[in-house]
């Protein structure tokens, strides 16, 4: 795993430097789209409303937009923000651990030590074990002020993230305010009927059947030959960004081109010398290859030469 924010943990007075790693991955199949046509890729661009260019990632700031005025926020500017150039995850207080709502909870980081002594970390881990609380936390991430719970599994301090209180909606729904009146009896088969279903809970003894059939249907087409040479999927635009290499190639091939097409325009400007080379010795056919040797230059430079070698027959 590779750390993605560095800072120190501080409640009190006791400090305990971590490294902060995300604690979940992704597991789906990676999709992309395609032309349905002929499987060509599609690719989204960043285009500038005004002048219409693709803008670099790199020359994109942010903005905000009230409606009628537009206010730029660049790089610099969110990085002078107090809390983005802060590197504490400072406890705010510690909460009996039933009074977090799981609907308030977020992404899932692990904590692991960052210094030569983890006594600090093992203290703190151990302290939360033994009061049964969590730690409610605030940091900044990514342009963002957090809130986060700090808990224990196992031997590793966990942080998740929790969202704040009027990012949870209100589940006001007309139809729960019915009365409705349920028998003894119901709730007691009711009852039977979860007892009938209990168990421990064990994560590994379920899997992701979409994923799992999504794979198996992708290696059946592998092994049928139904796929394309994924190189014929890509268009001179995901070549040119693959490296130097490729860009100069791309290039000389276009060069190439472009002095064939010079070259076969050239030969057709004079079909009466291809048909008999005998009236290539008369004056006309000098004035001709003159008037080809005077445009060769504005279509190619390299036109010149067949054109010089023209006149020398004609004399």
């Amino acid at each position: 795993m590779r750390a993605i924010w560095k800072g120190a943990l501080t409640f009190g007075l006791v400090n305990v430097p971590v490294k902060v790693y995300s604690a979940t991955e992704d597991h789906d199949v990676s999709l992309h789209q395609v032309h349905a046509a002929d499987g060509g890729r599609i690719r989204y661009q960043r285009i500038c409303e005004i002048d219409g260019e693709v803008v670099p990632y790199a020359e994109i700031d942010k903005a905000y937009d009230d409606g009628e005025r537009t206010v730029v926020l660049t790089s610099d500017d969110l990085a002078s923000l107090p809390s983005e150039r802060s590197r504490e995850i400072e406890v705010v207080e510690f909460v009996p651990s039933e009074q977090i709502d799981l609907l308030t909870l977020d992404r899932a980081y692990y904590l692991e030590p960052d210094s030569a002594s983890p006594k600090a970390y093992v203290l703190l881990r151990k302290t939360l074990e033994q009061t049964d609380r969590t730690a409610v936390v605030r940091f900044s991430l990514r342009q963002k002020t957090r809130l986060a719970a700090l808990r224990v599994r196992g031997d590793v301090l966990v942080l998740q993230t929790l969202l704040w209180a009027d990012e949870v909606r209100e589940a006001a729904f007309p139809g729960l305010d019915a009365p409705v009146k349920i028998s003894e009896k119901e709730l007691e088969l009711s009852a039977s009927l979860v007892e009938s279903f209990s168990s421990d809970f064990d994560p590994d003894e379920f899997v992701d059947e979409y994923q799992k059939e999504l794979r198996t249907l992708i290696e059946a087409k592998l092994e049928q030959g139904d796929a394309l040479d994924t190189s014929e999927t890509f268009g001179d635009r995901e070549e040119a960004d693959t490296g130097g290499e490729v860009i100069d190639l791309m290039a000389a091939l276009r060069a190439s081109v472009e002095r064939s097409r010079a070259a076969r325009g050239e030969s057709t400007a004079k079909p009466a010398a291809a048909e008999d080379p005998k009236p290539a010795a008369k004056k006309p056919a000098a004035k001709s290859a003159d008037k080809t040797a005077e445009k060769a230059p504005a279509k190619k430079s390299t036109a010149k030469t067949p054109a010089k070698k023209a006149t020398k027959k004609a004399s």
